[in-house]
C-alpha cells in the first residue's frame, strides 16, 4: 500500500476509483466492480431490525437511538455506492482511524457470524437429535453463504421474510405472555403475575452480596445487552449504497427502527421476566443444556408442541442475524478495498454486483463456530459475545466522534441547515452517549477479575490492543496527522450527484387504503 499524502482532497481515498459511472450518481467503484441498488424500503427497514433481533433480547436505549441518528444524518447526506462507516471516518476524522475501525468492523461481523452459528447449534441441540452438532453448524453456514452469494435483491427479499418471521413470533410470544400472566395455560391454577420477581428476585446479586452485588448484576446485564444491538444500526448505513431512493428510504427506516425496537424488546424482556425465574437451571450458562427462555417458559406451564414451534422460529432468528452480519462484513471489506485499506481482490464483484471474494473470505471465519465440537455451546457462545460486544462498543465510539467532526464540518461550510435529514437533541445526545459507551467499554469484562480468569479476560479485552495496533501502526507507517483540520475536510464531493439522484426519485402514491397501509409499514 503506498503512503498516503496528507493534502489529498479526499483524505487518502483512491481518486481513480471515485469517478462517477453515471451522469447522476457519484460512485466509489469502477463500473465493472460496482454494487447494485437492489434493496427496497421494506428490505432496508427489516434488514436493520432483523439484524438487531438476533438471539439476545433486552431493552432498547438512548445509545442505539443516538448511534442510529448519527449514522442516518451522515449517510442520507452522502448515500453513495460503496460507502460504509470507515469511509466517513476517513473523510471527516482521520485515515488511520478509518483503517482501524474498518478492520474492527469486519472482525466484529466475522465473530458475530460464528456467534449466530453457535447459537443455532445450541437451539438445534434442544431436540437432542442423533447427529453431530458440526453437521448442523455446517448447514447453517452454507445457507448463509448461498443467500449472500446470489444477487443482493434476493438477499434482501430473504432477509425481509426472515425478519417477518421474527416479528410475528415476538408478537405471538407477547400475546402468549399476557395469557400466562393471567393464568390461562394448562398447568396453571391461578394468576402468575410477577411471582418470579419476588421469589427468585428481579435484581439478583452478581459476584458480590447486597447492594453492590445487585448493582454489579444490573451493570453486567447492561453490558451483555449490548450484544443484542451492536453493529445493528450500521446495517442501514452499509446498505445505503444498494438502496433504491436512499434519501427517502433511509430516514424512514431510521425513524422507525428505534421505536420498533423499544416495543419489541421492551415487551419481550418484560415477558421473559414473567415466564422464567432468574435461577432456572436451563438458562444459558446455568448448565450445558441451555435453552431459550421463551421455550423454558412454555415448558413450565405445560403447553404442548408450542415449545418446538418457537424453538424453530428462534432458529430462523439466528440464521437471519448471521445472514445480515455476513452481508455487512463483506460490504465493509469491499468498501475498504476501494479505498486502498484492504487488498484489491476484495473489491471484485460478479455480474449481479455481489462482492463474492469478500463474502467468501468473511464467511470462512464463521467456521470458528466449530469450536462447539470440543467445548460446550454456552462457553463458545459467551466467548463470541465478549469479543464482538467490545468491538461493537469501540465502533460506536468512533461513529460518534466521526459524527461530531461531520457536524463541525457542516457548520464550517454553512451546510448544517440544509442537511437532507437532521435529528433532535444534537450534539448533546452524542456527548452523553459517548460517555456511557466509553464506560461500558472499559468495564465490559469486570467479571473476569472476580476471580481472575485468563481465558475470559482475553476474550473480553483482546479487541482493544488489536484496535490500537491497527490504528497506531497505520499512523506511524503513513505518518498521517492526528486528525484532519476542519478547514481541510471535504464536505462537498458527491453532494451534487446525490442531490440529482434525490431529484430523480419518484414518490410512491397509494391507490387504495390497503396500499397506503403497506407503504407506511414498508
Amino acid at each position: 500500500m503506498e503512503k498516503m499524502e496528507h493534502s489529498s482532497a479526499l483524505h487518502d481515498y483512491n481518486i481513480e476509483a471515485n469517478q462517477p459511472i453515471e451522469k447522476s450518481e457519484y460512485n466509489l467503484a469502477k463500473q465493472h466492480d460496482q454494487l447494485e441498488r437492489g434493496l427496497k424500503s421494506r428490505h432496508i427497514q427489516f434488514l436493520a431490525l432483523g439484524g438487531a433481533i438476533g438471539t439476545g433480547l433486552f431493552v432498547g436505549s438512548v445509545v442505539v437511538w443516538n448511534v442510529m441518528n448519527n449514522l442516518a444524518e451522515m449517510v442520507v447526506y452522502l448515500p453513495m455506492r460503496g460507502i460504509t462507516v470507515p469511509y466517513f471516518v476517513g473523510r471527516f476524522v482521520d485515515p488511520s482511524l478509518a483503517f482501524a475501525v474498518g478492520w474492527n468492523y469486519w472482525y466484529a461481523y466475522a465473530m458475530l457470524i460464528g456467534a449466530e452459528a453457535t447459537a443455532a447449534g445450541i437451539i438445534i441441540d434442544y431436540w437432542a437429535l442423533p447427529v453431530n452438532i458440526a453437521v448442523w453448524i455446517m448447514i447453517v453456514l452454507v445457507v448463509m453463504l448461498l443467500l449472500n452469494i446470489i444477487a443482493v435483491s434476493f438477499f434482501g427479499e430473504a432477509e425481509f421474510w426472515f425478519a417477518s418471521i421474527k416479528l410475528i413470533t415476538i408478537c405471538g410470544l407477547i400475546i402468549l405472555g399476557i395469557v400466562i400472566f393471567f393464568g390461562g395455560a394448562p398447568n396453571q391454577d391461578g394468576i402468575l403475575g410477577f411471582h418470579y420477581w419476588t421469589t427468585s428476585g428481579a435484581f439478583v446479586a452478581y459476584k458480590a452480596e447486597g447492594s453492590l452485588g445487585r448493582f454489579l448484576g444490573y451493570w453486567h446485564a447492561f453490558v451483555s445487552a449490548g450484544f443484542a444491538f451492536i453493529t445493528s444500526p450500521e446495517l442501514i448505513a452499509i446498505a445505503a449504497g444498494e438502496t433504491i431512493d436512499p434519501r427517502r428510504n433511509i430516514p424512514k427506516a431510521a425513524r422507525r427502527f428505534v421505536w420498533r425496537l423499544a416495543v419489541f424488546y421492551g415487551f419481550s424482556s418484560l415477558i421473559i421476566g414473567i415466564l422464567v425465574p432468574s435461577d432456572d437451571k436451563n438458562l444459558l450458562g446455568a448448565s450445558n443444556a441451555s435453552t431459550s427462555p421463551f421455550v423454558i417458559g412454555i415448558q413450565r406451564v405445560g403447553i404442548p408442541v408450542l415449545n418446538h414451534v418457537i424453538n424453530a422460529a428462534i432458529l430462523t432468528s439466528a440464521w437471519s442475524a448471521g445472514n445480515s452480519f455476513l452481508y455487512s462484513g463483506s460490504r465493509v471489506l469491499y468498501s475498504m478495498s476501494l479505498n486502498g485499506q484492504a487488498p484489491k481482490v476484495f473489491g471484485v464483484t460478479n455480474r449481479k454486483g455481489v462482492p463474492y471474494v469478500a463474502v467468501l473470505f468473511t464467511w470462512c471465519f464463521g467456521m470458528l463456530a466449530f469450536l462447539n465440537v470440543s467445548n460446550t455451546g454456552a462457553t463458545v457462545f459467551n466467548w463470541f459475545v465478549s469479543i464482538s460486544t467490545i468491538s461493537g462498543f469501540i465502533a460506536w465510539i468512533v461513529v460518534m466522534i466521526t459524527y461530531l467532526r461531520f457536524r463541525r464540518a457542516m457548520e464550517f461550510n454553512n451546510l448544517l441547515n440544509v442537511l437532507p435529514y437532521r435529528t433532535s437533541l444534537q450534539p448533546y445526545a452524542t456527548y452523553f452517549t459517548l460517555v456511557i459507551v466509553s464506560l461500558l467499554t472499559i468495564t465490559s469484562g469486570f467479571q473476569t477479575f472476580m476471580p481472575f480468569s485468563a481465558k475470559d479476560f482475553i476474550a473480553a479485552y483482546i479487541t482493544i490492543p488489536v484496535f490500537l495496533a491497527f490504528y497506531l501502526g497505520h499512523k506511524f507507517y503513513h505518518r498521517t496527522p492526528w486528525y484532519i483540520p476542519v478547514e481541510q475536510i471535504d464536505a462537498i464531493t458527491g453532494k451534487k450527484e446525490m442531490d440529482e439522484l434525490e431529484a430523480m426519485g419518484e414518490e410512491r402514491v397509494p391507490k387504495n387504503l390497503l396500499q397506503k397501509v403497506w407503504y407506511w409499514l414498508a
